[in-house]
């Protein structure tokens, strides 16, 4: 009672909207409009309008809470007003707190017929909270039989779709035994699991639940929502469920959100158009400035399981209580790093796991404490959420896709807090992927690609590089640089995870993803493999546009340092389409990129060889001669262009540039064996034409032949001066050597 009063005291009623014309009444008398009077004006009505449907709500309350007998909904022009009252009133802004506990109890009384409390049950759309003791009140109907199983069925919908407005939830966990009673009615059974998942908690685990759900197990099937609550009962307690469930996350349970959600979302576009500033809170009473679709409202931690002023009032009379280990610790309660450390082994988790997402300290707590349960209900939510708010899977999407961005950047952001992906993130990809446009949520979408774990390559194509092959090739230049610029994301995050693997070895955790160091080293090879098939053909249907080999480049700078820098056996050279294009590209930028990649490769090659000679035995993984054969290949092809200007001469890589003399001639260059050597190349050739002018100022002729002998050393230093820093480290550890090579038949890199 006391709730109730407060709560109607501190009620506030929404805003409509306020109209955009201008005033009529004004026109017409042929004067213009005040516009402070219009506004005044405006306000003044609404006002009036929201004192009015206020007093209907009231009077409509008191009616439904004085009715005795069975009334027909069709003989009584009264029970019509007022029902038609709050289905308007709660479909506009939403019902207050303290009208659901009057009509939750008339809906589930069976004084009314199944016509009338169908359609109040349809209308109990909350504007704020929604009461604990309210639904702990109706539900004692639901022990006499009053209303028909319908009517049980809706309301229990109903419990799901606003479980997160609830105030409180003590209570209705103190209910559990009653709600699993229902489970053996077969239409109730999903719906009934549903809400238990939600309440379920370590205590709720006993052995004779465990019996009756396998019990209905064996009696109706592997049942979805039977396997999303024995998964949770033994996570909480895996000696006493001892069957194998599976392990890959899916869709549970059926929707029940009914038209409650429609009109909650409607409710909510309403209060942000109308009151920007200030608006009635959706969820709890913490203090957050997001109040968006049912999801977003998830990722605010709700009110607190003991009541908000009193908690207020105790804290400076028993401070120690919030530091209490005998007891669960709420989350709402947990404000700073210290509480998490004294209270990290009874943290007491939301309803609601998407609080979590925004939760710094709730985030610490995961990467700390490996709690599978938390794991499991928050995949159950994300994979849910994902599957109905997908802007691209569903018909009113326009709306949506602002909210639906913001989701999955959070959903991002907490990945990389976590360093690790969601199973439930990866599954919404792979199923979205082959339908997505490319362009609605690109820039989320291909983040949250960096950072789908390893799994098996059959799946990963079909899932993930066969969707977005297709749009690779089919979508603009910038698209094409977005996608090489994730999957570089990836394979740095595939990497790091194994690094990270190798420090834990000692604490026997080895693989925790069922991938063995063979299996990680062929996924990342087909990564890596899949990447250069792309790249040589986009460089083809782009022209080999220099914004483009920017991002393959930046790509491979990873993969050429895989062996030292992170300590994976593997090494890829580029595939012939992508290095040739950096060769003779026309931009410097690319031209030192290559070079720094050739000699990070040569690094990485000379130091497998050193350690094959220093263990002296056969390892588990050796770099084949095709590796050193195929990297002796390129280094050629550039030290005969850049150095020995030899290289249409010396290319011995099939694909390379290698061109007989006649052929050169025809081309009637004079000079072409010159041609892409470091003076005439044409991503050099501005660096050449600077450094004349500096050492020969007075001479206009831009004789290019001067550079040579001591002017070509001198050259070289130049273009070290202008941070060609690629360029250096590549002509200091490879031209004389390879020059060696060159003249060699041997396929390994000379040491």
């Amino acid at each position: 009672m006391q709730r109730r009063q407060s709560s109607k005291n501190s009620k506030q009623p929404l805003q409509v909207r306020h109209s955009n014309q201008t005033d009529l009444s004004a026109w017409r008398k042929g004067g213009r409009t005040d516009p402070e009077k219009s506004l005044q004006n405006r306000q003044s009505r609404n006002s009036q309008v929201n004192e009015s449907k206020q007093d209907s709500l009231e009077q409509a309350v008191s009616y439904f809470e004085k009715v005795q007998d069975r009334v027909s909904l069709k003989k009584n022009e009264v029970l019509q007003k007022h029902l038609a009252t709050v289905e308007s009133i709660a479909l506009q802004k939403g019902l207050p707190p303290e009208a659901f506990d009057v009509l939750l109890n008339v809906a589930l009384s069976g004084k009314l017929a199944d016509a009338v409390n169908t359609r109040l049950l349809k209308s109990l759309i909350p504007a704020s909270v929604i009461p604990e003791t309210s639904v702990v009140s109706s539900v004692s109907w639901l022990c006499v039989s009053k209303c028909s199983g319908s009517i049980q069925l809706l309301f229990v919908r109903w419990l799901i779709t606003v479980f997160d407005f609830i105030d409180h939830k003590e209570q209705l966990h103190a209910l559990y035994g009653f709600f699993f009673s229902f489970l053996q009615d077969e239409k109730m059974c999903p719906y009934v699991c549903h809400l238990l998942y939600l309440l379920t908690r370590k205590e709720s685990v006993k052995p004779f639940r465990i019996r009756r759900l396998l019990d209905l197990q064996a009696k109706m099937g592997m049942q979805p929502h039977l396997q999303a609550l024995l998964s949770l009962y033994k996570l909480f307690c895996p000696e006493l469920v001892s069957i194998t469930l599976p392990g890959k996350m899916k869709t549970y349970f059926k929707n029940s959100e009914g038209p409650w959600k429609a009109a909650i979302n409607t409710i909510r576009r309403r209060n942000q158009e109308n009151s920007p500033v200030s608006q009635p809170l959706f969820l709890g009473t913490a203090q957050h400035q997001s109040r968006k679709r049912k999801w977003n409202t998830q990722l605010v931690i709700p009110a607190s399981s003991a009541n908000t002023n009193s908690l207020a009032g105790d804290k400076e009379k028993n401070h120690v209580d919030l530091y209490s280990t005998s007891e669960s610790f709420p989350v709402e309660q947990l404000q700073t790093f210290s509480q998490l450390l004294q209270n990290i082994h009874h943290l007491e988790f939301p309803s609601q796991m998407g609080s979590v997402l925004t939760n710094p300290l709730l985030l610490h707590y995961m990467n700390c404490i490996k709690d599978e349960s938390i794991y499991l209900r928050l995949y159950y939510w994300m994979g849910q959420t994902l599957q109905e708010e997908c802007s691209w899977c569903v018909v009113d999407s326009n709306q949506y896709e602002e909210e639906f961005k913001d989701f999955l950047e959070t959903i991002y952001k907490t990945e990389c807090f976590l360093q690790e992906g969601f199973s439930s993130c990866e599954e919404f990809l792979y199923k979205s992927l082959p339908l997505w446009d490319g362009f609605c949520c690109r820039s989320q979408i291909l983040r949250l690609v960096t950072w789908i774990p390893l799994s098996s390559f059959s799946e990963m194509k079909s899932h993930l590089y066969d969707p977005l092959a297709q749009l690779f090739f089919t979508s603009s230049l910038y698209f094409k640089c977005s996608v090489l610029e994730s999957l570089k994301e990836l394979l740095q995050n595939w990497l790091n995870w194994h690094v990270i693997q190798l420090d834990s070895e000692s604490d026997s955790q080895g693989y925790s993803l069922n991938t063995t160091l063979s299996g990680l080293v062929n996924v990342v090879a087909e990564l890596i493999h899949f990447v250069g098939w792309i790249s040589t053909v986009a460089l083809r249907l782009e022209s080999n546009a220099t914004f483009l080999l920017y991002f393959i480049l930046d790509f491979y700078e990873t993969v050429c340092d895989i062996y030292l820098r992170y300590n994976l056996p593997l090494l890829i050279m580029p595939p012939a389409g992508v290095f040739y294009p950096a060769l003779l590209s026309m931009d410097s930028v690319s031209l030192n990129q290559l070079c720094y990649i050739m000699y990070r490769y040569r690094t990485n090659l000379v130091a497998a060889k050193e350690n094959e000679l220093i263990k002296k035995k056969i390892l588990q993984f050796q770099f084949s001669s095709q590796t050193y054969q195929e990297y002796n290949q390129y280094i050629i092809a550039m030290v005969g262009c850049l150095w020995t200007s030899s290289a249409f001469q010396k290319d011995i890589h099939p694909q390379g540039v290698r061109l007989d003399d006649e052929v050169l001639k025809k081309t009637r260059v004079q000079e072409f064996k010159t041609s892409f050597n470091i003076v005439y190349h044409p991503a050099m050739m501005g660096y050449a034409l600077l450094f004349l002018q500096q050492a020969w100022p007075d001479d206009n002729t831009f004789n290019f032949s001067l550079i040579k002998g001591r002017k070509w050393n001198w050259y070289l230093q130049y273009l070290y001066a202008q941070g060609l820093k690629g360029l250096k480290l590549f002509i200091e550890s490879s031209i004389n050597r390879v020059s060696r090579a060159s003249q060699s038949k041997e396929g390994n890199v000379q040491v």
